[in-house]
């Protein structure tokens, strides 16, 4: 498993290490992975990723998951992500047209 988060596709950064007396050496930046479990209020479900706590704070602050993954670029999302939002993207417009 990667460690990537799946909603942001923020991933392992790599750096030096700095001593006191500026010798230099290779590190490792991790992310902060969470597995959580969101609800989708569209869908109905709720959906169990593996994702950073930087977007665990994005998906509240723009107020679910849902209005995340309508908003997000698919090409920072992962594959079980990409497909959550495709099936969100389709319910929604079924909703729309059993109401026109």
């Amino acid at each position: 498993m990667s460690r990537r988060c799946e909603l942001t596709g923020k991933a392992v950064l790599s750096g030096n290490l700095v001593s006191h007396s500026h010798h230099k050496t290779r590190r490792r930046f991790l992310p902060n992975l969470c597995r959580v479990t969101l609800m989708s209020e569209a869908l109905n479900r709720s959906v169990r990723l593996r994702i950073s706590a930087h977007a665990l704070r994005s998906v509240e602050h723009r107020g679910g998951l849902d209005a995340f993954l309508l908003k997000a670029a698919d090409d920072e999302l992962s594959l079980k992500a990409r497909e959550l939002k495709r099936q969100l993207k389709q319910h929604l417009a079924e909703n729309a047209a059993a109401a026109a």
